[in-house]
């Protein structure tokens, strides 16, 4: 599991799949989740601009990453 730190939260979830790199764009980033492919702390999450917090865990793919307020 990848851990993220930031400097300030709530950060939006698509931004972070952006800029972690696991898509090419924001865009994108939109598309994977509202098709079903993305789940928070397990669960399926098909909203775009969910608030992502320190603790919570994204999964995309093969990918996990944990966000920790630095």
């Amino acid at each position: 599991m990848k851990i993220v730190e930031v400097v300030k939260e709530p950060v939006e979830l698509y931004k972070i799949l952006k800029f972690e790199g696991l898509v090419a764009s924001g865009g994108e980033a939109k598309a994977v989740i509202a098709a079903g492919q993305v789940f928070v702390n397990g669960k399926l999450e098909t909203q775009k601009r969910k608030k992502i917090i320190s603790g919570d865990v994204i999964e995309f793919g093969n990918e996990k990453i944990c966000l920790q307020l630095k």
